[in-house]
């Protein structure tokens, strides 16, 4: 009676999870991920600030126009000097309006190198979203799939519990009216406790990887998920020196490094600006109204009205300043040589890693056609073993034996599967293709 309450119980968790489920491809997983995900949105802002930033006005180009108006008041008491053409209390007030404009017509070249720079960095920019749109897409791709070999993991358990559960009803009934040994019903009792635990403990472990997979789609919501996409999914086998050029071609990481050595030659470019000779133009328009008047009697009463204009041009030329600025432009070039050569250790060390990568996803595969070949024989040999164990030639003890070894094959061929998967994501980012498939859908 026991048993059957809890079997009850379990079938109630196990049920009360798989009612008013969504399906959920990986593919929507990810747009929903794209979508909602607070560090893609920071870099698409930030994107677009620099492509807001990339203008011919931002680096100098055009000339700034400043409007200015002044109004001044002063008062001047002259009743003790008697030197002033103006005695009395003299009340001076002006209105001076300016208009400006203030043109650097050579710096250089400062401007089109300014300008370049602005253009590198909005690339720069770019590559940043992409590189986080690219890792946001492995890791809700890994948590989907982990939630899938979570859910396979489930049924396996589920059906071995079933079985065992079959079993121990049989063998019940079979000690009640006929002569089945207790040890036997004792074993399948103990089976089928054990597979409880074990659906119990995969029930936890799916709806952990759920929650998390949730996180990933920055989802609120109450809604669960039934994953319409299995491990067998069909996927590309890779050659080495397409993955190779591929990877040198569009690599985030290496495209960083790229810009990063391009405006560093655009800043050696700007130091070495600084050594030629600036000219710049200036004009404007002042016009100002005054008027003075004597505070008490009224006797002074003048109003005045002047306008001025003005063109000047400004040449400067840096003679000496302790050659700052020749040692800046040799500093930046060693920083070029600098990037330079991180270039090429990363490049190198990307090159290891997709090997190495290459290399373990042909053994993962050649891992999953193995244990899908054991699972065949593992099946084989616990349905021949069940034949055996109905017949009485084999006691219980041995038949479970096969049993957990169909099982432990199963697990391993999943695992497999999820291995195989995982290394297929991680050569796909580092070969630039997986964040432009998405962002290009």
């Amino acid at each position: 009676m026991n048993l059957k309450i809890i079997n009850s119980i379990v079938l109630i968790l196990l049920g009360g999870f798989t009612s008013a489920q969504t399906n959920l491809s990986a593919n929507e997983a990810v747009f929903k991920a794209l979508e909602n995900n607070y560090q893609v949105q920071v870099v698409e802002l930030q994107q677009e600030i620099a492509e807001k930033n990339n203008k011919w006005s931002e680096a100098g180009l055009f000339p700034t126009v400043t409007l200015a108006v002044a109004q001044n008041n002063t008062i001047q008491d002259n009743t003790n000097n008697p030197f002033t053409f103006t005695p009395g209390i003299i009340l001076s007030q002006s209105i001076n309006p300016s208009l400006s404009a203030n043109w650097n017509l050579f710096s250089g070249f400062a401007v089109k190198i300014s300008k370049q720079r602005l253009e590198q960095l909005e690339q720069q920019s770019a590559n940043n979203a992409l590189s986080v749109i690219e890792t946001t897409i492995q890791d809700v791709l890994k948590a989907y799939y982990t939630a899938q070999l979570q859910q396979d993991r489930l049924n396996l358990f589920k059906a071995i519990q079933e079985s065992s559960f079959g079993k121990m009803q049989y063998f019940e009934l079979k000690e009640k009216y006929s002569s089945s040994t207790t040890l036997e019903l004792l074993q399948f009792k103990n089976q089928y406790l054990t597979d409880s635990i074990n659906c119990l403990m995969q029930k936890i472990s799916l709806e952990n990887a759920q929650r998390n997979l949730k996180m990933m789609m920055n989802d609120t919501t109450e809604a669960i998920y039934s994953l319409s996409d299995p491990l067998t999914i069909a996927i590309k086998e890779f050659n080495v020196e397409d993955a190779e050029s591929q990877m040198f071609a569009s690599n985030s990481n290496l495209r960083n490094q790229y810009i990063g050595l391009e405006l560093q030659q655009s800043a050696t470019s700007l130091q070495r600006s600084f050594l030629y000779p600036t000219l710049s133009f200036q004009a404007g328009v002042n016009p100002g109204w005054s008027k003075i008047r004597e505070i008490k009697d009224g006797n002074v009463n003048i109003s005045t009205t002047n306008l001025s204009y003005y063109g000047n041009f400004n040449l400067r030329y840096t003679l000496f300043n302790n050659w700052k600025n020749q040692r800046a432009v040799e500093v930046s070039k060693i920083q070029e040589t600098i990037a330079s050569t991180r270039i090429d250790e990363m490049k190198q060390t990307l090159q290891n890693t997709l090997t190495n990568l290459i290399a373990l996803y042909h053994a993962r595969t050649t891992l999953v056609s193995i244990s899908q070949e054991n699972i065949s024989y593992a099946k084989k040999a616990m349905e021949l073993a069940e034949k055996k164990f109905n017949q009485g030639t084999i006691n219980s003890i041995e038949y479970a034996s096969f049993v957990n070894s169909y099982q432990n094959s199963m697990i391993s061929y999943q695992e497999n599967l999820f291995n195989k998967l995982d290394t297929y994501l991680e050569i796909y980012k580092m070969t630039g293709k997986l964040g432009l498939e998405y962002t290009k859908n």
